[in-house]
């Protein structure tokens, strides 16, 4: 997968469309990725051992990779992923300013 967790992400479409976010967890089964702040939810709750207060709580749910596009560390614009191989280290390579990062 090219978006890793720890990334900055913008969202391509949906409700959210527009929106950035950090990458908290990627699901490379299922070609999905949880972003903070995106996709968030309503779930109603009923109170157990763990949490003793029930009532409605937001919840982040995963979405689908190709609604999100990656922000460069480096020139701050989204852009695709591309590899630099090399003998020893593949790295990943922002297809507009041409510069390496991980």
């Amino acid at each position: 997968m090219k978006i890793k967790t720890g990334d900055n992400v913008k969202i391509l479409s949906g409700i959210d469309r527009g929106k950035s976010g950090t990458v908290l967890r990627v699901i490379p089964k299922n070609n999905k990725l949880l972003v903070k702040g995106i996709n968030i939810v309503k779930r109603h709750v009923k109170s157990q051992k763990g949490s003793p207060q029930g009532g409605i709580i937001d919840k982040t749910l995963p979405i689908n990779i190709a609604r999100a596009m990656l922000i460069c560390p480096l020139c701050g614009k989204t852009t695709r992923v591309g590899y630099l191989l090399t003998e020893k280290t593949k790295q990943r390579l922002c297809r507009k300013c041409q510069k390496t990062f991980n």
